[in-house]
């Protein structure tokens, strides 16, 4: 299941649809709001093609890795320090192909999807450039 959401993230549910029987191995990723003297961060999406870009991610992930599930949700809109911004889950035969898959996923999602983040704080607004670490 690929989602964008901006309502909450229910990582228990996203491990239950990946299980199967075949699978061996279950790897979560929770990206979460850091406290880089920032009190909200702001995320919007373009939710057509981000999700298109995600499903396209998902397929190449799934053929590379030989993954049995992928689960992604991204939320948007204002979200305070703490507060989940994505999980990605992936169910394969072995751990390897697991954690490869998740790593892959997400650094895909960084630097494809249209997904855009501003920080607000002290300073000020920021928005977060495409290929930063954030």
């Amino acid at each position: 299941m690929i989602e964008i959401t901006d309502g909450e993230i229910s990582l228990p549910e996203m491990i239950e649809r990946a299980r199967s029987r075949d699978a061996g191995a279950i790897v979560t990723f929770l990206g979460t709001v850091r406290d880089d003297g920032i009190e909200m961060l702001d995320v919007e999406a373009f939710h057509e093609a981000a999700l298109a870009e995600l499903k396209t991610i998902e397929v190449e992930a799934m053929s590379r890795f030989g993954l049995k599930a992928v689960e992604v949700v991204h939320r948007t809109g204002s979200l305070g320090v703490g507060e989940s911004i994505v999980a990605i889950v992936c169910s394969a035969g072995h751990r390897e192909e697991a954690f490869s898959g998740c790593r892959y996923i997400i650094e895909e999602l960084k630097k494809r999807a249209p997904l855009w983040k501003k920080e607000r704080g002290e300073r000020g607004e920021h928005w977060v450039g495409q290929g930063e670490a954030k």
